[in-house]
């Protein structure tokens, strides 16, 4: 009986997916839950990523026309209320504040004003619709003002029963971008445009294959005439919603009062669209590359390209080591690349396994011997912690890049061939039942008028299971089923 190999996380994948995936958030110093019950702390590695997702998007959606803006925190709950499908939709998961100070009882304990209490009280932002909507609704005027296309970089509030770091916190940032057109098509063609835009985005930053498609009528945004998606199928086969685009027809702009003067001199309403990505993002990029030893960051956006440490065993070699290293990080950063090299008084071994669990993409090693033979050696984090090769200094500056864009090619195509493997064509409803029955893992691919059975409804109860989309290659007449987070 062969032996077990040592793993850094416990449990494995295998073993327990849930628990996996908190321990390596855990082994890569990326997050902690905080005090507040539902959120979490972004830890400094954590919220690099997000920088990075942040200045990658950014700058795509002002090469589109579209501009940074921010509004309040806090929405009246007047507003939430104009839009009765939308406020159904949040109701249960606003937090609310109903009070403008605190004073002390007669023990000293802080307690909530009663003579502060507010006429009307606040919501939390879970959604930025209906205050951008009476922003909108002052600064339009009259077709030429049109179109208009804002976005905010910002937190939300959902108040979360079952919290999950980076998946399902309570408070969580995002982008949502707001836009109004003159006319359906143009909201529309906006709509699908900024799906695309985030397509393109997992795929070619985070190396997450997708699906495109629109959401079932059970499952679109409350408000919204028309909800898209991208959907990615995790290591465990469930299914992560990675970014919605919604066409939100007039809707909102006639709960709002945006409407214009017409080109014909009469008055209408603009046609709205909005869409979001989140921090759930990082949550997927683990879940679709980490492996048993930890993260395994997509090159485009990790912190650092790349990992050096020194592997120094005589005090008096260490200046040549540091040196040599030092100018390598030099010539890696002369090229655009992000690099960490690693000085600390540490073990040699806990460096490597602290690069390991962080997913650094390449690891550098360099020791006397390397330094004697003007060599490095470097570990791609994909291939596993063994892959070592040696080369020249002046090689490996100059394939870097390469290798980089090797990685994230071989990340994406691992992930692409476990989702296709696990896409189930599905006849009947008895098959779709019996599917998940057996624990089968992944998505059952249908035809989608068969969701309209009542017994459909019954079998997503018994088995956990959602409409996650009518994908665009389908043409709308399929429809993918499965778990998802």
């Amino acid at each position: 009986m062969s032996k077990k190999a040592k793993t850094a996380i416990i449990p494995t994948r295998s073993e327990d997916f849930s628990e996996w995936y908190q321990q390596v958030i855990k082994a890569a110093d990326m997050a902690e839950n905080s005090p507040v019950r539902g959120c979490m702390i972004i830890k400094p590695y954590g919220y690099a990523v997000w920088e990075n997702i942040q200045r990658i998007f950014d700058k795509r959606i002002k090469e589109g026309g579209v501009q940074n803006a921010y509004f309040p925190l806090l929405i009246p709950l007047e507003f939430i209320s104009r839009e009765a499908e939308h406020v159904d939709g949040f109701a249960k998961e606003c937090a609310v504040v109903t009070h403008h100070r605190l004073e002390k009882d007669v023990n000293g304990k802080l307690q909530l004003a009663e003579s502060a209490k507010l006429e009307e009280p606040y919501v939390i932002r879970p959604t930025s619709e209906t205050i951008i909507g009476d922003a909108m609704a002052r600064w339009i005027q009259s077709y030429r003002d049109l179109p208009m296309k804002l976005n905010q970089w910002c937190n939300v509030m959902r108040w979360e029963m079952r919290p999950r770091m980076f998946l399902r916190s309570s408070e969580f940032l995002w982008q949502e971008g707001h836009n109004a057109f003159e006319t359906k098509d143009e909201a529309k063609e906006d709509a699908y445009k900024m799906l695309d835009a985030y397509a393109d985005f997992a795929e070619n930053s985070l190396a997450i294959p997708v699906i495109k498609g629109e959401k079932t009528d059970d499952e679109r945004f409350p408000g919204a005439d028309i909800t898209l998606t991208i959907e990615a199928m995790m290591l465990d086969g469930k299914a992560l919603q990675a970014g919605t685009s919604h066409y939100l027809g007039q809707n909102f702009s006639k709960s709002c009062g945006i409407k214009f003067q017409s080109r014909e001199g009469g008055e209408d309403f603009a046609h709205t669209t909005s869409w979001g990505i989140s921090t759930r993002l990082i949550g997927a990029m683990i879940m679709t590359h980490g492996d048993d030893d930890g993260m395994i960051m997509p090159p485009r956006v990790a912190p650092y390209h790349v990992g050096i440490i020194p592997i120094i065993r005589d005090y008096a070699d260490s200046d040549k080591i540091l040196n040599y290293a030092r100018d390598l990080m030099d010539k890696l950063k002369a090229q655009g690349l992000c690099v960490k090299l690693d000085e600390s008084d540490v073990r040699t071994g806990n460096k490597m396994w602290g690069m390991i669990k962080q997913g650094v993409p390449i690891r550098v090693e360099i020791g006397a011997r390397e330094v004697e033979n003007g060599t490095l050696t470097h570990v791609r984090r994909d291939l596993g912690r063994d892959s070592k090769t040696s080369c020249s200094v002046d090689v490996f500056v100059n394939s870097v890049n390469d290798i980089l864009d090797l990685i994230h090619n071989e990340l994406f195509t691992r992930a692409l061939k476990l989702r296709d493997k696990n896409i189930k064509n599905i006849a009947d409803l008895s098959e779709l039942e019996a599917f998940f029955k057996d624990g089968n893992i992944g998505f059952a691919r249908m035809d989608v008028k068969l969701i309209e059975d009542d017994d459909y409804k019954r079998i997503c109860k018994d088995y956990s299971l959602t409409s996650r989309c009518k994908p665009f290659c389908d043409n709308g007449e399929k429809v993918l089923v499965g778990k998802a987070y």
